[in-house]
């Protein structure tokens, strides 16, 4: 993960430090410097010295404020007064929500229909009377065209999450904070990756301002974009979308963001984590640290857990977005859990006849494991009934062991694996 000295050589000719630099003067005034902190328990567990960049902690709950006011800025009178329009999966509209309400200008945020509501609720509280949101669409792509759609028909200015210039710069001044922050360059930065805007400007700054600094970009791999882009050459639209971390569930990455990465060289990579190991950091970064990150917030602490990172290295994860629906905890434990391996599913042919059920639980489960799921799949005047058996583990290591208990016992066992269709049907 470590880069040349040709840092300052690689600068994408369409934006430059310089462009970032007067973007952090441009936003002071509505942007807050948000925390560097020292991660005591990543650091011990990692044999790393890691630092968390609490964008969280922003005004909106994301970084996605400074791309949106940073754009806002340079509008001319004229294009302030035809208003502006945004498409987000939540953040970027808290982020053009605040913008235009602080500079007292008119704005239509569409998002689409899976945006969590409390990102909805957030959306009308940052743009109060200057933001008119319209919901509709199964996925962002289906939002942004709604979007482009109104600015055709309107004349409205388009106000992008990230492939534009502007917006680029906006939330690549996150680097500008770290580098100020700490007494020397860090090894890496690991950062979000959705469209692309943040890590884009990130890195333009990073190589112009540093001599040793790479970056890891993250992406869930359910909306692996930027990979797809980068291993085919251009950006690629994705057929199929997962939409649980939606913060960075977009299916094309953007045009700019793209040309700056696929120009960097070996200073940045992009990696994909699972979703269930996203859930994992989640969960770990509420219990430990007390912070609430979204989906999209936790990819680049559940990258520095899954992927091999020099020993004694400066780390700096971006922590970019904090707006969590508590109501998607349920799912989030599930995935974490089957992520682990302490969580599975089967489907078991029971004998039709008494005690069938307590030889199972006596003779199959563990000392340590549990039945959290029991369901009839089918009932009917056969021998034997089928039913749907959710097990939590006490130990990831004794699968094994019931596996082989399983074999033994008198009943026909299936299990379902994770991400097939017969594990999303009936789970």
């Amino acid at each position: 993960m470590s880069a040349d000295l040709s840092h300052a050589s690689r600068r994408s000719a369409p934006l430059g430090a310089s462009d970032i630099d007067e973007a952090a003067l441009r936003i002071s005034g509505v942007v807050s410097r948000t925390p560097l902190e020292y991660g005591d328990r990543l650091s011990a567990i990692t044999g790393l010295e890691v630092y968390l960049k609490r964008e969280d902690l922003q005004s909106v709950r994301s970084y996605k404020l400074r791309g949106a006011y940073n754009l806002l800025m340079q509008l001319t009178p004229d294009e302030l007064a035809a208003g502006v329009v945004c498409a987000s999966a939540g953040n970027h509209a808290q982020g053009f929500a605040k913008a235009c309400r602080s500079m007292g200008v008119h704005g239509r945020v569409y998002v689409p229909a899976k945006t969590p509501k409390q990102k909805r609720d957030r959306i009308r509280y940052h743009g109060g009377d200057f933001i008119e949101l319209i919901v509709g669409g199964a996925t962002f792509d289906v939002a942004a065209a709604a979007a482009l759609a109104d600015v055709e028909r309107t004349g409205a200015t388009l106000v992008p999450p990230y492939d534009d210039l502007r917006t680029m710069a906006g939330q690549g001044t996150i680097a500008v904070e770290i580098l100020q922050q700490l007494e020397a360059e860090p090894d890496l930065v690991i950062v979000p990756v959705g469209g692309g805007g943040c890590i884009s400007g990130m890195t333009t700054y990073l190589a112009e301002r540093t001599v040793k600094t790479s970056v890891l970009g993250v992406e869930p791999a359910g909306a692996a974009s930027m990979l797809a882009a980068l291993a085919t050459g251009e950006p690629v639209t994705l057929d199929h979308v997962d939409q649980f971390v939606d913060g960075a569930a977009v299916a094309r990455a953007g045009a700019l963001p793209y040309a700056v990465l696929s120009a960097a060289g070996d200073m940045v990579s992009i990696t994909a984590v699972d979703e269930g190991a996203v859930c994992t950091a989640m969960l770990d970064l509420y219990q430990n640290e007390g912070i609430i990150a979204e989906p999209a917030g936790a990819l680049s602490v559940a990258a520095l857990m899954e992927n091999g990172v020099e020993a004694g290295s400066t780390v700096v994860c971006l922590i970019s977005g904090g707006n969590n629906d508590v109501s998607r905890y349920n799912e989030v434990l599930e995935r974490s859990l089957v992520h682990l391996g302490l969580k599975h599913y089967f489907l078991v042919d029971f004998p039709q006849e008494p005690g069938a059920l307590r030889r199972f639980l006596d003779e199959v489960l563990g000392p340590g494991d549990d039945v959290t799921l029991f369901e009839y799949v089918k009932r009917n005047n056969r021998e034997t009934g089928e039913a749907l058996v959710g097990v939590e583990l006490g130990s990831a290591a004794g699968y094994d062991g019931l596996m082989e208990r399983m074999r033994r016992s008198d009943m026909h066992v299936e299990a379902l694996e994770p991400g097939s269709p017969a594990y999303r049907y009936l789970t």
